[in-house]
């Protein structure tokens, strides 16, 4: 069992980071072509969610299925950077398992650098992009089944910066108690959102829902974390 275990999200053959905490998962992979990866339609699993739930049916795989100290998320196209800058390819960059050793040393929690929104506050621009409905649904579920949450989530008027992408590295304990409380709001979110009136683009709510749900979840029980910046690993329009 390794100590760490790193999940790479990705629905196509790719370059894979070669440190052994790194595992990559075809998510969707349900009714779809091997592509010579672990599959998120394996064991207790919600593949056929993908089109929805985005990089989150990998998150639930690894919750159900994965056994390991500490449990994470990064993107085939988006890595955490580590401190290498002699490199042949970009995936010399990625953060190695010697620094993420160090890291958890000291640390319970790796997240990506806040990304920043200058011009408007985090719930205008998720109105701005996305449908509104479901992220105004999803307060009034936390109101109800979460209440002690909602002063954070509120607070997604104010705020211009957040730790977005769904990436984190997560001592399991943490890892464990996010995914209950998320899966949880999530899950009745379903119950009161027909996702059927959305094109595929909005469709996938749950996934961006869940970006602004993890600062709530951090700040609201107060744990510490560091952060690490996040490198693209293909060009980015």
């Amino acid at each position: 069992m390794e100590k760490v275990q790193i999940l790479v999200a990705t629905h196509k053959k790719y370059e894979m980071p070669k440190e052994s905490y790194y595992l990559p998962i075809h998510v969707g992979r349900e009714g779809k072509e091997d592509i010579g990866y672990i599959g998120d339609n394996t064991g207790n699993n919600i593949s056929l969610k993908n089109p929805y739930y985005c990089e989150l049916t990998a998150v639930y795989w690894a919750w159900k299925n994965l056994k390991a100290d500490y449990i994470g998320l990064v993107h085939y196209r988006r890595q955490f950077k580590g401190k290498n800058k002699k490199v042949e390819s970009l995936f010399d960059c990625i953060l190695t398992n010697e620094e993420i050793d160090k890291l958890l040393e000291k640390n319970d929690i790796i997240l990506p650098k806040k990304r920043k929104y200058y011009i408007e506050n985090l719930y205008d621009h998720y109105k701005h992009t996305m449908y509104v409905e479901p992220l105004d649904i999803t307060k009034k579920i936390i109101a109800e089944k979460y209440p002690e949450y909602l002063e954070n989530f509120n607070k997604l008027h104010k705020r211009t910066s957040a730790h977005m992408f769904n990436m984190f590295i997560m001592k399991r304990e943490y890892f464990n108690r996010y995914c209950e409380w998320l899966f949880d709001i999530l899950g009745e979110l379903e119950k009161r959102v027909d996702s059927s009136q959305y094109d595929s683009f909005h469709a996938r709510f749950y996934g961006r829902v869940s970006e602004l749900l993890l600062d709530v979840w951090i700040d609201t029980n107060k744990l510490a974390y560091v952060e690490i910046p996040v490198m693209s690993m293909e060009k980015v329009n």
